[in-house]
């Protein structure tokens, strides 16, 4: 099953359908990618911001363009090969990760991706990913992101929810699968990153961005100078503008004034979307009808338990 998506990165939209040259396949010997993971609509671009910000500002003060410094992957930005099924797709996962990215400078890369192989073949290993960071995301205010992100109605974005055969497919208009992002469930996905010991992996979860900002932020930064092997010094001041530059009031505002890339367009309603909607206020108490909110209890219960969501 997919995600009827009109969706596409800012990256993936300023470079079309241009191939990026890219250097002799397997050449390096590993690649310096940090990963920031997640399943759609659990928070990656509210991270991807705050990490941009810091790292690709002067003074931590964000903008729109800095998202630029994180490459989504998979994308057909990174294969020089038409690729004309999911499998194949699957098959040049690694290939072009050793193809594209450079070992000589680390490489922040945005994925949907599951970590579990697909057809046999696998994402990613420790010879091209030096860390990940994983942001999960409470199912129940999930599954009411994707129904206003993509215009899905509650049971189709729950059906997907629960598909391990689930993808984010983006077909160039050659019919070319280099975009193909293999998602499989809800549970299978933070399950693949979480439970990985490839490569070392930060699991985060999205509530404790609202609640202990500062502090998950530090320790995310304090991962990714450990496994860049970097152990530079906190900047106090330019941490404290990129925390404040993109508050989700703030990233909101921006888009309203600015326009965003991510944001897609809707068939349902005629328009874009807005990409910032209710960020922390998205309480699914709320806003999930009954009986959805009772399939998603009774699906995802192991999960609930697990995350310490089931009481919330």
């Amino acid at each position: 099953m997919f995600f009827s998506s009109g969706h596409s990165s800012v990256v993936e939209r300023l470079v079309a359908n241009e191939k990026v040259e890219g250097s002799t396949p397997f050449a390096r010997s590993i690649i310096m990618i940090i990963w920031i993971s997640s399943y759609p609509k659990s928070g990656n671009t509210y991270l991807r911001s705050f990490l941009s910000s810091y790292y690709y500002s002067n003074n931590g003060k964000f903008d729109f363009e800095q998202l630029l410094n994180i490459h989504q992957f998979p994308n057909i930005k990174f294969s020089k090969v038409k690729l004309t099924s999911k499998e194949e797709a699957s098959k040049y996962w690694i290939f072009n990760q050793n193809n594209y990215f450079d070992k000589n400078k680390l490489n922040f890369v945005k994925t949907h991706n599951c970590l579990y192989p697909y057809m046999g073949n696998e994402f990613t290993s420790k010879n091209e990913t030096v860390g990940a960071i994983y942001i999960v995301r409470d199912p129940r205010n999930v599954i009411t992101s994707i129904t206003h992100h993509y215009s899905l109605n509650y049971e189709k974005a729950l059906e997907n929810m629960l598909d391990e055969d689930c993808s984010l497919l983006e077909k160039s208009f050659d019919q070319d699968f280099s975009n193909f992002t293999y998602l499989n469930s809800w549970s299978n996905h933070y399950k693949s990153w979480k439970n990985n010991l490839n490569f070392e992996t930060l699991f985060i979860k999205y509530e404790d961005l609202e609640n202990n900002k500062e502090e998950i932020f530090k320790k995310i930064i304090f991962f990714i100078e450990k496994v860049s092997k970097k152990n530079s010094d906190l900047n106090k001041k330019k941490f404290l503008n990129s925390i404040k530059s993109t508050n989700f009031s703030s990233l909101k505002n921006k888009e309203l004034n600015e326009g965003f890339e991510e944001s897609v367009y809707s068939n349902k309603i005629g328009k874009k979307v807005n990409f910032f909607n209710l960020g922390f206020n998205n309480r699914w108490q709320k806003l999930l009808p009954l009986d959805i909110k009772k399939k998603v209890n009774e699906k995802f219960k192991e999960n609930l338990v697990e995350l310490n969501y089931l009481n919330e």
